[in-house]
Formats: C-alpha cells, sequence, structure tokens
C-alpha cells in the first residue's frame, strides 16, 4: 500500500434502469426480527407507500415476513438505492425509537435482482405470494395479511399497483387475473 491510500474501497454503485423491475429485499441483522408487531408492519407499510409516491416506483409485489422483506419494484425512473436509504433509514430509525434499541436492524444494505425476463418475472410473483405458506405462516398465501396477494383480494393500498401486474400478464393471453391467481396458487403445493 503506497503512503497516503486508504485501506477502505468504496461500494461499486448499483446498475440501475429507467423501468427496470427489481426483486428488492433485506433481512433483519443476525436474522433478527424486524416487524415485532402489526403496527410495524403498518409503518413499514406507510413508509414504503410514501416511498413509492416520492420516487414514483410501482409496486407489483410485497411480502413481509418476521425476519426479511420482498418487494417487488418497477422504478420508471433511477433511484432505486436513493429511495431504498430512505425507507429502511427511516424506518430503522422508528423501529429502534420505538422498541428502545440502537444499532443496525437491517443486514448490510438491501439486496436486488433485476428482473430480466418474463419467466423471471412469474417465479417472483410466485415465490414473494407463497412465501408465508413455505415459512408455515398461513395455510393459504391469500391468508397473509402483510403480502400483496392477499391485498389484491381484499383491501389493497393504493400504491399497490395491482393495473400493471394484470397489464403484465395479460400478454400471454386469457384472463390475467386467472392466470395469477393459478400462478400464486399453483406455488402454494
Amino acid at each position: 500500500m503506497s503512503c497516503g491510500s486508504s485501506p477502505f474501497v468504496p461500494r461499486r454503485p448499483r446498475e440501475e434502469v429507467e423501468g427496470g423491475i427489481y426483486h428488492v429485499y433485506a433481512r433483519g441483522n443476525a436474522k433478527q426480527a424486524v416487524y415485532l408487531d402489526d403496527a410495524d408492519r403498518r409503518t413499514y407499510l406507510r413508509l414504503l407507500g410514501l416511498a413509492i409516491k416520492k420516487r414514483r416506483w410501482r409496486c407489483l409485489a410485497y411480502c413481509l415476513m418476521d425476519n426479511h422483506v420482498h418487494l417487488l419494484l418497477e422504478t420508471p425512473h433511477a433511484g432505486l438505492a436513493v429511495g431504498m436509504q430512505w425507507l429502511h433509514g427511516v424506518y430503522a430509525q422508528t423501529f429502534n425509537e420505538r422498541h428502545g434499541r440502537v444499532g443496525h436492524l437491517f443486514q448490510g444494505r438491501y439486496g436486488s435482482v433485476p428482473v430480466t425476463t418474463d419467466s423471471q418475472l412469474w417465479a417472483l410473483l410466485r415465490y414473494v405470494g407463497v412465501n408465508p405458506v413455505e415459512a408455515g405462516l398461513c395455510a393459504s398465501p391469500s391468508d397473509w395479511r402483510w403480502g400483496s396477494y392477499g391485498a389484491f383480494q381484499n383491501d389493497a393500498p393504493g400504491w399497490l399497483n395491482r393495473e400493471r401486474v394484470l397489464g403484465l400478464l395479460s400478454g400471454s393471453g386469457g384472463d390475467p387475473w386467472r392466470r395469477y391467481v393459478e400462478l400464486v396458487e399453483g406455488g402454494a403445493q
């Protein structure tokens, strides 16, 4: 190492594209819970809604588990990193204040994988929907109050973009809602 050089190498910025769809996920630090109760989950969803509005994202799917979160976000304008930093930063501060905690809530930065094919998109819609079933938290994806699949069928928040999901599914023919149900329910076996 030469004199004056830093042993710390800055992280490479994430590649973001306008109009990209991303599977975004984050886990609690040391796999600890990031939602201790329904009030925490409501707070996260409220902040997610604000981030979606502020960044002009389209939320295609979400699932809040006890110790992690899955989001399927479309970004008409680049800015996923800035929005996620705000969302998880504000949520962690709120969580720590509410529960008398200090320190990191999330294990490192969020992860994100660009969605590049229709088959990857379908697999992610199914995966996000059935995550609580596979974890043994409910019998059917529609039973999970903290996921988009149940919200689509009941009382979806205004920021959850049902029309966009159905539009993406309509390209393969047939009734897009029926296709979505079959896609998720078929994956819940």
